[in-house]
């Protein structure tokens, strides 16, 4: 489906974390991707040229963040440097479109002496110059008010929920399931909406990203259990999790997740563990991971993204994406 917009030209910026995104999304706008330039020397600085005028225009940065990648804020730092150069360079609207938000997980004072990261991200993003962001299923919702700019969080549910009712028409033996409490909310918002039941895994973690102890709550015998998270990273929680699903009586496990992270040695995990599927957006870059993994099948969330553009490009409400799939 092709999308149209209005008004002055939207440009479209890749940064290098996901040009395979940007060129998606300007595909369905029927946009081209601007010309310019992000390079790193050999002293390891970014150098960022933008080579066309885009004085007075809208301009939308994609760049998402790495998170299982060594060149995280590498990333981080280039989009700082677009974001300047736009601004140097006379745009009229500046717009981040951050599908994984970087250091979205460190969104509070947990333990003495840490930093709020994803506040300071936050104030990286507004002094540059930022006038909006875009981003996927932040993983507090509460970042939001971190920025005193306007920032729409968009949702991956619509396009699960499409995957779920598609490929599981007999919804009486799917059992959604949430690996932890903090996402109990968003499965029992799928339930709903599919009229199913869910059940939920309280787990108790040793240190970040090693769980200790997990406990289901919730009968899941005979059932297909389907786990659904916000992101997967080293992938320890989700193999963990169906392990104790199918020690509880479950049919089969699949998980479906947001943001495909996937670092350390999460693909040689998910290829050793008794999960059947992993599905996961495209909102990170997975061609490696999708030769690695052929467990792993991906939800194209490029036509939410460019509707959001076009939405907030001609003044529109975004509303519409809460709910409904684009393709």
């Amino acid at each position: 489906m092709s999308l149209r917009y209005s008004k002055n030209s939207i440009k479209i910026i890749s940064g290098n974390s996901h040009p395979e995104l940007a060129q998606l999304i300007c595909n369905r706008l029927s946009a081209p991707l601007t010309n310019i330039k992000a390079l790193e020397l050999s002293n390891n600085e970014d150098v960022v040229l933008v080579g066309e005028s885009i004085r007075d225009q809208d301009i939308y940065i994609v760049q998402t963040g790495c998170g299982g990648s060594e060149k995280l804020n590498d990333y981080v730092m280039e989009l700082l440097l677009m974001i300047r150069a736009c601004r140097t360079a006379s745009a009229r609207k500046i717009t981040a479109v951050i599908p994984n938000y970087p250091y979205a997980r460190q969104d509070r004072k947990d333990k003495s002496r840490v930093p709020i990261s994803s506040k300071v991200m936050a104030n990286l993003l507004q002094t540059a110059g930022c006038d909006h962001v875009i981003t996927l299923d932040l993983h507090a919702s509460q970042i939001q008010g971190f920025f005193s700019i306007p920032v729409d969080n968009l949702y991956a549910e619509p396009s699960v929920l499409k995957y779920i009712q598609t490929h599981f028409p007999d919804k009486e033996n799917v059992m959604l399931v949430s690996p932890d409490v903090g996402g109990a909310k968003r499965v029992a918002s799928l339930a709903d909406k599919l009229d199913t039941l869910f059940a939920l895994i309280h787990k108790e973690r040793e240190k970040a990203n090693v769980v200790s102890k997990m406990t289901l709550v919730g009968d899941v015998t005979g059932k297909v259990c389907i786990l659904v998270d916000d992101m997967a990273d080293t992938c320890g929680t989700l193999c963990k999790a169906a392990d104790l699903l199918l020690e509880n009586g479950a049919k089969e496990v699949m998980a479906i997740v947001t943001h495909g992270i996937f670092s350390g040695n999460a693909v040689e995990k998910l290829n050793n563990s008794h999960l059947k599927k992993i599905v996961c957006t495209n909102s990170m870059p997975l061609g490696k991971t999708l030769q690695q993994c052929s467990r792993l099948e991906v939800i194209d969330i490029a036509g939410t993204l460019a509707e959001a553009i076009r939405r907030l490009h001609n003044g529109e409400s975004v509303s519409y994406l809460f709910n409904n799939v684009v393709y």
